[in-house]
């Protein structure tokens, strides 16, 4: 088992046994960067013989970032996990198989990502697969610096692939949650629209990786006029691209993700220009 396993939590206690069990496949070598919880999310990990630290969140780059510079790691490889996201047996299988012999020409594998909401899996819209780069070599990947939507990258270079098998991401967490949740995440894009740094360190490109791919349809969108592209996002996700095949929890999800959330977006980034920020 030559991956170590890196999880960010903070009260987690619903989903991080799940998690940790699924990484158990893959690693002996689990550490849990926890900030502060207060529902037994630290107990929950040291029962499951995971390395617990604490250290206080400011964002989720420099958390990420911190993990990877300061964490006394076992193995020559990492993957990088968030405490609602688990690896399904047919993911452990594929990284255990590869694992075993990792080419040498080989510096990461980008994982592509299932989104479960409301117990049912979002397979449609374009949610699926989202490409994440998190297995990589040892010391060779970081976390970008960016306010949202940040993804990990090889500065020095090197050679990615990708592996077939998804990782779950369960949205457990009650909508009132959900909302919090997407609220400081609206904020976080919207000072990145008004005082810039939205592009990232991983610059959009038609024809490069499905992270740059992604970025260009971000900078397209962001192109359009505000307060219509969300409707125009929605249609296309949840008409274009099928989004309505995933029944009513997909029907919750699009109007709430696609929607809803980039209304927000736009509605706050007015605000702070007719009103200053506050």
């Amino acid at each position: 088992m030559p991956v170590s396993v890196i999880i960010l939590t903070f009260n987690s206690a619903v989903t991080l046994p799940q998690t940790l069990a699924a990484a158990r496949l893959v690693s002996d070598d689990i550490h849990v960067v926890d900030s502060f919880s207060t529902d037994g999310t630290v107990a929950l990990a040291r029962e499951a013989g995971a390395a617990v630290v604490q250290h206080a969140f400011e964002r989720y780059d420099a958390q990420r970032n911190w993990a990877i510079e300061s964490l006394p790691l076992k193995h020559g490889w990492e993957l990088h996990l968030d405490a609602d996201e688990r690896l399904t047996p047919k993911l452990a299988a594929e990284i255990n198989r590869v694992m075993a012999a990792p080419p040498e020409s080989i510096d990461g594998y980008m994982i592509p990502r299932l989104i479960h909401f409301l117990n049912a899996p979002i397979r449609h819209g374009g949610m699926y697969p989202n490409w994440h780069l998190r297995l990589f070599r040892r010391g060779r990947g970081r976390c970008e610096r960016r306010l949202y939507d940040q993804h990990f990258l090889l500065p020095g270079g090197g050679k990615v692939e990708r592996l077939k098998e998804p990782m779950i991401d369960d949205m457990r967490m009650s909508l009132d949650e959900w909302t919090r949740r997407h609220l400081r995440w609206a904020e976080a894009q919207a000072a990145m629209a008004i005082e810039g740094g939205g592009e990232g360190e991983i610059a959009g490109r038609w024809a490069g990786s499905p992270i740059q791919r992604k970025r260009a349809l971000r900078r397209f969108y962001g192109r359009a006029p505000a307060l219509l592209r969300p409707f125009l996002l929605f249609l296309y996700r949840y008409v274009l691209r099928l989004g309505f095949l995933d029944g009513v929890p997909g029907l919750i999800f699009f109007v709430l993700q696609t929607f809803w959330f980039h209304f927000f977006v736009d509605a706050r980034v007015y605000e702070r220009r007719m009103m200053g920020p506050g």
